[in-house]
């Protein structure tokens, strides 16, 4: 059985083009007509999908050939056609970046590409830049192109006149800086620090409703795949789950994962609650500690908490920024020092430089590898020996250290738990 549903991968030759405004406005126009839209993230990503989930009302998937599996995607996208009136896909990068990239994801899974290209600097080249896209691997379904930051009708008209006769023109947009979305050190900006957030997709949405753009894509039929049964390994396990500005890096698949096994879910805030909730497990998720220093430190009430929950035998599991809270000092940007939960003896310090990037995966155990990526701007200098050490997908040689004490796991990683659900279900029991 098949489910057929109109979508489109929306991709670009490079980072920077346009792709985050593009599907986050076409997502906000489809809602406004009335349409189910569901808006998948290619890759590694915790900020765009932030966007795409306020602009198309429903949350944004992470869908990756290697991080999550062909089958996680395949069964993800079935499930969202049985239900949708259109699926968008976000892809990374650019178009052949990573191994796997968005246009291999796009090949295998049959989704027509639209490659969105900044025209602003440029005229015939746009249709080179489309064409070579297109026939760089042959079979690449790349069927459309839209141009960004246009300068005007003339300049639109030059891009178009430029395209193959076998990609089509689906419009553009002008140059509108209020549309951009702001940007620090890890890319967007979250989607709760964006005030005007709604303003700017409607804005967008409004400039793209008189394109082809705005046009429903054809139909992609999606084999039926069902979701996988998993086994209740945290049936009657509260996990308490950090939420808020300084833990906002959540994948929504690793919440609805351990809610399959059995997990009841409660949140709380490090920068406003002094207690647990009531709770058999804790998970401080990444984000950005290193711009909440002050708030963090002067909570002193909730790290004692934290430090009872480890001392009593309770799993606490904590990633990337999740684990910088923990360490005993936390150095800002700017050479401010902050004491943190000091559960990790040992110093993090932010730096400007990028520090870890890519995908990794680490065995835990003895169970199935769980997969994830790295991205951090800081460094660590810990006073203990790594648990175990994470192995990047480009080979066998040494990725990020994982921490343990007792029941708290600590990395750098942001896990994906549907890629080993037995492993991450381990995370969180005794």
């Amino acid at each position: 059985m098949k489910t057929a549903c109109p979508a489109l991968l929306v991709a670009a030759p490079a980072s920077g083009q346009g792709k985050t405004t593009i599907v986050a406005a076409l997502a906000r126009l489809h809602a406004r007509q009335g349409r189910k839209v569901r808006v998948f993230k290619c890759g590694p990503d915790f900020l765009d999908p932030q966007i795409h989930a306020i602009a198309s009302g429903a949350p944004c998937q992470n869908i990756d050939l290697w991080m999550c599996g062909e089958e996680d995607a395949r069964w993800r996208l079935a499930e969202a056609a049985r239900e949708a009136d259109l699926i968008l896909i976000e892809g990374v990068m650019g178009l052949f970046d990573g191994d796997p990239s968005a246009a291999e994801l796009a090949t295998r899974l049959g989704i027509p590409i639209l490659t969105v290209i900044d025209g602003a600097a440029m005229a015939s080249s746009f249709g080179a830049i489309a064409y070579g896209l297109k026939h760089y691997r042959p079979g690449t379904p790349l069927t459309a192109a839209f141009a960004n930051r246009v300068g005007s009708d003339y300049h639109a008209e030059l891009l178009k006149k430029s395209l193959p006769d076998d990609i089509r023109w689906m419009g553009h947009l002008p140059r509108d800086d209020f549309a951009a979305m702001p940007e620090r050190h890890l890319g967007l900006l979250p989607a709760a620090e964006i005030a005007d957030l709604s303003e700017r997709l409607d804005r967008m949405a409004d400039a793209l409703a008189t394109t082809e753009a705005a046009l429903l894509p054809p139909a992609v039929e999606f084999a039926d795949a069902a979701r996988p049964t998993l086994p209740p390994l945290l049936a009657g396990t509260t996990i308490a789950v950090a939420r808020d500005a300084a833990f906002c890096f959540l994948y929504p698949a690793n919440l609805d994962c351990l809610q399959a096994m059995g997990a009841n879910l409660v949140f709380f805030s490090p920068l406003a609650d002094a207690a647990l909730p009531t709770c058999d497990a804790v998970w401080l998720p990444g984000g950005y500690p290193e711009l909440h220093g002050k708030a963090l430190a002067t909570n002193r009430a909730l790290w004692a908490a934290l430090a009872k929950h480890v001392a009593a035998g309770k799993p606490l599991f904590a990633e990337c920024g999740g684990m910088m809270a923990l360490f005993e000092t936390l150095v800002d940007i700017d050479g401010n020092a902050h004491w943190m939960g000091s559960l990790i003896p040992g110093t993090v310090t932010m730096q400007k430089k990028l520090a870890a990037l890519g995908m990794q995966e680490v065995a835990l155990d003895g169970h199935p590898p769980l997969r994830g990526h790295t991205f951090h701007y800081s460094s660590a200098q810990a006073k203990l020996e790594p648990f175990t050490k994470a192995t990047r997908k480009q080979g066998a040689s040494e990725g990020e250290p994982v921490y343990r004490q007792e029941n708290l796991t600590a990395s750098y990683l942001h896990l994906y738990f549907p890629s080993s659900p037995v492993a991450a279900a381990g995370l969180f029991t005794p």
